[in-house]
């Protein structure tokens, strides 16, 4: 597993949420080489900062603000 420092981390989840159009905590961690509760740590911090969303679908997403990742969700 990659050790990375938290604002490193952050800027590894955002990075990979600019790939995507949603994803999973344990997507991105997977992703990144991390584990899924530093992602969950990161995630929370950087909703609070209002550079992510939390997006509830059946389950829950992360994506970036104003992407809504709903393409095919329908």
């Amino acid at each position: 597993m990659a050790e990375f420092t938290q604002e490193e981390l952050s800027a590894k989840i955002l990075e990979f949420l600019g790939t995507v159009e949603k994803a999973k905590n344990k997507e991105v961690a997977a992703a990144i080489g991390v584990k899924k509760r530093d992602v969950d740590k990161a995630v929370n911090d950087l909703a609070k900062e209002g550079k992510i969303e939390f997006l509830y679908l059946g389950t829950s997403y992360i994506c970036l603000p104003g992407s809504k990742g709903t393409a095919g969700a329908e």
